[in-house]
């Protein structure tokens, strides 16, 4: 689970839904700076913290197992429920799951950064995850639902110009506000950006939703699909500790493995899945994905390592003792 994120952007998404609304082209502008604002936030997240885990360890007094957790709790959760998220949005309202993913993700963010041990910044990192899953596909849905075709598929390439922009530039940033603040100062920073965000939300964005079909939400596939990652997941992690025979690796890891197969069962039977096992039929769709596991897996690994090895082992920019915001228990 240790990885990066990337922003979805194909034909599928482009030329999927009408538009809903009709806006002028003033607020489509400010429609899509709320989208861009809101989803860099996640995109962000995804990256910004991994050049803090060095500081983070030292000033928790945590173990490196942690470390993993750190970033394996906002993608699991992220990667998980994103589907669930869209859902949400076609029933309930695309801005209102906006919104609330907003408020979410900003409450967590500063859970974050007063957290006083790892547990609590693991926890608070995984409720990130769940909003970052409202945020991000609700980002897409308002501009499907606000944009002609004619016009999508450039605003949704300028959406995802920003998400990879903001992505790429996570690191950098995380590595600024460490050096001149603390690691705490990388989840703060979310809190100005989510005020702007609402203050455009709520102001611009037009509300919009699916109004043709009742929208069902696989809150079963979403729990089961996050169970099972994380079982598989915390197998995985807790290897790096101890021998792969010892209990605490494969009985979660076993759990993962069972919990899938249920969710996959789950799946192939319900009336509106989270996931149509069918496009796995399709070998473009699976060799991709599989090609993008693998490829993302090295890369989120990498980006991992790096920064222990550069301050680490390198020496470069070791951190400072950290300016508390609280207290570390």
């Amino acid at each position: 689970m240790i990885g990066i994120s990337r922003a979805p952007c194909e034909d599928a998404v482009i030329l999927a839904g009408k538009a809903a609304v009709d806006c002028s082209a003033r607020t489509k502008s400010w429609m899509l700076a709320a989208t861009i604002l809101g989803s860099s936030m996640a995109f962000v997240d995804g990256s910004v913290v991994n050049v803090a885990l060095p500081a983070i360890q030292t000033d928790l007094a945590a173990s490196a197992e942690a470390m993993q957790w750190v970033i394996n709790a906002y993608l699991l959760t992220l990667g998980a429920l994103i589907l669930v998220g869209g859902t949400a949005g076609d029933r309930f309202g695309r801005r209102r799951i906006f919104v609330l993913g907003i408020l979410l993700f900003t409450a967590a963010s500063v859970a974050c950064g007063f957290a006083p041990g790892a547990v609590i910044l693991i926890v608070a990192r995984a409720i990130q995850g769940i909003g970052g899953a409202m945020l991000v596909p609700g980002s897409l849905a308002i501009i499907s639902a606000t944009f002609p075709e004619k016009e999508r598929g450039k605003a949704i390439g300028t959406w995802a110009g920003f998400a990879a922009l903001t992505g790429a530039l996570g690191p950098v940033l995380g590595g600024a506000l460490v050096d001149a603040l603390s690691w705490r100062a990388v989840f703060f920073i979310n809190v100005p950006l989510a005020l702007g965000t609402l203050a455009i939300a709520l102001r611009h964005v037009p509300e919009s939703r699916d109004e043709g079909q009742d929208a069902t939400i696989d809150w079963r596939g979403g729990i089961l699909a996050t169970l099972a990652l994380g079982g598989i997941a915390y197998g995985a992690s807790a290897a790096s500790e101890t021998r792969w025979n010892e209990p605490a690796v494969f009985a979660p890891l076993l759990a993962g493995i069972a919990v899938l197969a249920i969710f996959i069962r789950l799946e192939s039977r319900t009336a509106a899945p989270m996931v149509p096992l069918a496009l796995f039929r399709s070998r473009i769709f699976s060799g991709t994905n599989a090609m993008t596991l693998l490829l993302y897996a090295a890369l989120g690994g990498a980006l991992f390592f790096l920064p222990f090895d550069l301050i680490r082992l390198q020496g470069y920019l070791p951190p400072r003792p950290a300016r508390r915001f609280c207290r570390s228990a």
